[in-house]
């Protein structure tokens, strides 16, 4: 049985694409999926399936999702070692003390040539980027909301991409080591 952390990208995000948790939780468990859990209504779980291959499994995480509820997210499948790399690289230690500020956006692949300068005359004077393998850091003291560097990241780095903010992350990866 191998553990995953699924982050969705697109769900129940200002009225649209609705799917509750508990909905959620169901569909995985269909799909074959145990020990279910997931945390806030933005879409992220925890659960061990025994499918090898993580590819194959997001892609009928959201088929299924399709064929249930009319709109097939981006299902990011990741392990915990992942996860935890993810938080040991982070190269902004100082923004943690407030999560809310600091952003990890998990990316499909490495990007092959992401447009940093772009977003470098994007960036605000008090923000901070970093690309480091499959993780984009973005700490926005003012926060993503008004942020040019937030909206244009995805496109800049040129792969898909889905953010949580370090509250989140810290939660889903005490989930994830719990589950193990």
């Amino acid at each position: 049985m191998k553990s995953y952390i699924a982050l969705f990208r697109g769900i129940n995000v200002g009225g649209n694409n609705m799917l509750p948790m508990k909905a959620l939780s169901a569909l995985l468990e269909k799909l074959g999926a145990h020990r279910v859990q997931t945390y806030i209504q933005s879409g992220n779980a925890v659960f061990q399936h025994e499918e090898e291959n993580g590819s194959q499994l997001s892609s009928r995480i959201g088929a299924a999702i399709k064929e249930s509820h009319g709109f097939e997210p981006r299902v990011l499948l990741l392990e915990l070692a992942e996860m935890e790399q993810a938080v040991a690289a982070n190269p902004f230690p100082e923004a943690e003390a407030e999560p809310k500020t600091l952003h990890l956006y998990f990316l499909a692949s490495v990007p092959k040539n992401p447009d940093l300068q772009t977003l470098a005359n994007l960036k605000r004077d008090n923000e901070e980027f970093r690309l480091i393998d499959k993780v984009f850091y973005l700490h926005a003291p003012d926060g993503i909301g008004r942020s040019k560097l937030a909206e244009r990241a995805e496109k800049a780095l040129g792969v898909a991409a889905t953010a949580r903010n370090w509250r989140t992350v810290g939660k889903v990866m005490t989930m994830a080591k719990q589950a193990n």
